[in-house]
C-alpha cells in the first residue's frame, strides 16, 4: 500500500511540473532565468511583459520549488533550482 501512494504523489508532483511548464509564458521566463539569472525588472523589458504579470508566473514557480529568488538590494533575481526542470527544457528545445 505504501508504494501506491509513494507514486501517487510523484504522479501528482510531475503532474504540477509540466503543467507549470505547459504556460508559454512560464516557458519564456524559465528560458531567461536559465540564460541570465534575471532579476524581475530585465525580465519585464526582455519579455514586454507587465511587472504583476510576470510576479503571478513567478510566484507559481516558486510555490512548485522550480524556481528560487535572491535578494540584492532592492532587485530581487532569480535561479532555476530544480534540475528536473533543465532537463526538461533541453529536450523540449531540440
Amino acid at each position: 500500500m505504501l508504494d501506491q501512494s509513494v507514486s501517487a504523489r510523484s504522479a501528482k508532483e510531475t503532474a504540477a511540473l509540466l503543467k507549470a511548464l505547459a504556460h508559454p509564458t512560464r516557458l519564456r521566463i524559465l528560458r531567461l532565468i536559465e540564460e541570465h539569472r534575471p532579476c524581475v525588472k530585465m525580465i519585464e523589458k526582455s519579455l514586454g511583459l507587465s511587472q504583476p504579470n510576470i510576479s503571478q508566473h513567478l510566484s507559481l514557480l516558486r510555490h512548485l520549488n522550480i524556481v528560487e529568488s535572491e535578494r540584492t538590494g532592492n532587485q530581487v533575481c532569480y535561479r532555476i533550482t530544480n534540475p528536473t526542470v533543465l532537463k526538461v527544457m533541453h529536450v523540449l528545445s531540440n
